[in-house]
């Protein structure tokens, strides 16, 4: 049995070794996220609260029904039946049901109802806006491991290049034919070369550690991730400025919930303004008592029980004269209110416009520093290719090949970086459309 167990706990090791290992897709990154992000879960409690007061506020359209019993002790003079006194000590049993039905309340109810309602979506509007900021920070935070992926293998190749520079050298050397200085030389630019490659592996090791907190994933040693299929330059779709602030005024959560708020804000003036209006309402009631008189011969319990049945149905009508102002200043405050939502929502707007414009023009920088760099890569390989030839020729220094080979590397991280940020810069106003 111990040998079974231990079996089928070594399978699960490695099914779970083995799971940890397969790269996430971003996909699956945003979904932990969404899944584990203590923002998310805080919000949605948020949302179902505002989702029960809304419940409550249809609710309390029904009538109540409430149940009573009580047990009274009377000394010296006493309440009897027969609703008379007499100088006894009693004891008095009382049972009943009621209920009441608003009927009409300045349509009180109706509009608080509406401004629930209102509220719940903007409490809605408020996760879907954490979930679309949670996206776009997984999104930056994928990209940039694949642009430090990138970079790493940047900095490796142009080591692997100088260890076979090495190697050519080393016989050369041996027979004579070069200068063993011009071996140190190489030995030091391949020690600055790993040193190169040592920091991007750092840097690459940080943003996995980056993005598995974002993850709140306990470990990230097995992490890795597959770039996305769709991560071509055809693939990407360079909307307009106008064209995404026009489509997020009718999609975006923030101008959703802003406009929710507002919408709220105008249901509390009417809210405030009902209780000018009288209100009417129903009740009813329906009881029996038992009355235990001492030195007094009484009625078993069972006949007091039926014999004092009593019920009543009535109206209550309130009709307001003067209530200290406080209906009136607090529809003004009510209408500050609206006021103040007004000007959230137009601020809201206008951060928005400015986030599509900055997002845009920076996708426009980043798409032409990418053009740039791809033309720069193209003469910066055949400035190389022409170096290493006039070394190998031994009409150029080793200087100049290095000088030739800095510029390469440098040229090709900038296209690198210019590359995703292009890349998530078109991503970013796709995610604000």
């Amino acid at each position: 049995m111990k040998t079974k167990i231990y079996l089928i706990l070594s399978a699960l090791l490695v099914t779970t070794i083995i799971s940890a290992q397969k790269p996430w897709t971003l996909q699956q990154c945003v979904d932990t996220a969404l899944a584990n992000n203590r923002n998310v879960k805080q919000q949605v409690l948020a949302r179902k609260t505002k989702e029960i007061s809304y419940q409550q506020a249809r609710q309390n359209l029904l009538p109540n029904l409430n149940a009573s019993a009580s047990q009274s002790w009377y000394f010296g003079r006493s309440l009897t039946m027969n609703n008379t006194y007499q100088s006894t000590n009693s004891a008095q049993t009382t049972f009943g049901i009621s209920t009441g039905l608003t009927l009409f309340d300045g349509l009180k109810m109706k509009y608080n109802i509406d401004a629930s309602k209102a509220d719940m979506h903007a409490s809605e509007a408020d996760l879907e806006k954490i979930k679309q900021d949670i996206t776009m920070n997984v999104a930056a935070g994928f990209l940039q491991i694949l642009l430090n992926k990138e970079l790493l293998q940047i900095a490796k190749d142009q080591q692997d290049l100088t260890k076979t520079k090495i190697e050519q050298r080393k016989g050369l050397v041996a027979a004579g034919k070069m200068a063993e200085g011009e071996m140190y030389d190489l030995l030091a630019q391949e020690a600055k070369e790993n040193q190169s490659r040592i920091q991007a592996e750092n840097t690459l090791n940080l943003s996995f550690l980056d993005l598995a907190q974002f993850l709140e994933l306990d470990h990230f040693e097995n992490l890795d991730i597959v770039a996305p299929e769709n991560l071509n330059e055809s693939d990407l779709h360079f909307l307009s400025a106008d064209e995404v602030f026009n489509s997020a005024l009718t999609h975006r959560p923030e101008i959703k919930g802003a406009e929710y708020r507002l919408e709220n804000s105008e249901y509390n003036v009417l809210i405030a303004k009902s209780y000018n209006y009288p209100s009417l309402s129903l009740g009813a009631n329906y009881g029996t008592n038992y009355y235990n008189l001492a030195n007094y011969t009484n009625l078993s319990f069972g006949q007091q029980f039926n014999n004092n049945m009593n019920g009543y149905v009535g109206l209550n009508l309130q009709i307001p004269i003067f209530n200290k102002f406080q209906v009136r200043n607090q529809v003004h405050s009510a209408q500050f209110g609206v006021k103040s939502s007004k000007i959230a929502v137009d601020n809201a707007k206008l951060e928005l416009k400015k986030t599509i414009q900055q997002a845009y023009y920076n996708a426009l920088g980043a798409k032409s520093r990418w053009e740039a760099a791809l033309k720069s890569e193209t003469a910066s390989r055949e400035a190389y290719r022409f170096a290493n030839q006039k070394f190998e020729a031994g009409r150029a220094t080793i200087y100049e090949l290095y000088q030739a080979k800095s510029n390469l590397t440098q040229v090709l991280s900038e296209q690198v970086q210019s590359k995703y940020e292009y890349f998530f810069r078109v991503k970013m106003l796709e995610l604000l459309k």
